[in-house]
């Protein structure tokens, strides 16, 4: 019932007039509405901007995500979130707003509070469960409902990540076990998960934060063993695989976020995944060299991307939601694409308690 109404909901307009409406109880997106469910919006200071608010308010806007810049505390976190939760939306878009974190554990936790152990110190799939349902009452508290976890790259030594402590081992068993544990905690609290960084961003040597990566790993051994874990947390219903912004010449010479092989092909048409993809952050040296905040978030979504994320300031968001507006009303990004990532995002949406 629910798939066949955000179907309906979904018959987007040549620009932003609505279509007809499939029914009465079920009306059509605008455009802008429709690229909206694309974006998740950063932003600056504890309170969320007015131009914000009134895109929400518009239907233009799939949620917020939240970083220590914008918490002083789970309470006033809490009450700026029910603050947007309770804008006036139009019809057909009143389900609850995303509200995503990273708060993987240890030295990556934007919202004060568990879990404190970092993925590098847990040592079974009990203590990672126990981890992802602490993670969810923390985020519950602060008015989030997605996690930006969990980490699910197999840590190679001397690596970034495993430097940062933020892998749950070398073994591709041993992280999809902790992984898939973590995130049903998660599940379990009422919080949704995200897979990270997919094909898997164990063997880099340095953050995509800090600088452009690539990863001269096989094809072979990105498929058995560090896109392994990922496949796991697929079967047990994650849901949302983040992308990465490393280059993988394995498959492709563009960014695995920028890269139709790897999103469509093999996230989507190889390992079955039918949730909802997200990039990496695409503010950062990683992808500096391919334009604009609006050509970026163009490169993503026709690669098969449903959230490409911008998250340093509200301005980059509505930067990169201007470039897919345009960029669909002239025909580059396909309108059959955008309602499939839309339906995909909405269904995310529909699925976060109240």
């Amino acid at each position: 019932m629910l798939r066949h109404l955000v179907a309906a909901m979904l018959a987007i307009g040549a620009l932003d007039a609505p279509a007809p409406a499939a029914s009465s109880a079920a009306p059509a997106l605008t455009l802008r509405q429709a690229v909206g469910q694309h974006m998740i919006f950063a932003y600056d200071g504890l309170q969320p901007p007015p131009a914000l608010r009134r895109r929400i308010a518009r239907g233009e806007a799939a949620g917020v995500i939240l970083f220590t810049r914008n918490v002083r505390s789970a309470g006033q976190a809490r009450s700026a979130m029910h603050s947007l939760q309770a804008i006036s939306r139009p019809r057909g878009l009143r389900a609850p707003l995303i509200v995503m974190v990273d708060q993987e554990g240890g030295p990556v936790r934007r919202i004060p509070g568990a879990p404190a152990r970092a993925a590098a110190d847990v040592t079974s799939a009990e203590q990672a469960r126990a981890d992802g349902r602490a993670a969810a009452r923390t985020l519950r508290g602060a008015g989030a409902n997605m996690d930006l976890a969990p980490v699910a790259d197999v840590g190679r030594p001397g690596a970034a990540l495993q430097r940062e402590r933020r892998t749950y081992g070398r073994s591709s068993t041993d992280v999809a076990r902790r992984a898939g544990a973590f995130a049903r905690g998660l599940r379990e609290g009422g919080v949704r998960s995200t897979a990270k960084h997919f094909p898997g961003f164990g063997a880099a040597a340095i953050n995509t934060d800090n600088a452009a990566q690539r990863i001269d790993t096989s094809l072979g051994t990105l498929r058995t063993v560090d896109a392994a874990p990922f496949e796991r947390l697929i079967e047990g219903g994650v849901d949302a695989v983040m992308v990465s912004t490393a280059v993988y010449p394995a498959l492709d010479e563009r960014p695995a976020a920028f890269s139709r092989p790897w999103v469509e092909g093999e996230l989507r048409e190889r390992m079955g995944f039918r949730g909802v993809s997200i990039t990496d952050d695409l503010g950062t040296p990683a992808v500096a060299a391919f334009g604009s905040n609006r050509r970026r978030a163009v490169l993503a979504v026709e690669a098969g991307i449903d959230l490409p994320l911008f998250s340093s300031t509200y301005s980059a968001g509505a930067q990169a939601a201007e470039g897919l507006l345009v960029a669909a009303r002239d025909g580059r990004l396909d309108h059959a694409a955008l309602r499939a990532a839309a339906r995909r995002v909405l269904a995310l949406r529909a699925r976060i308690p109240r």
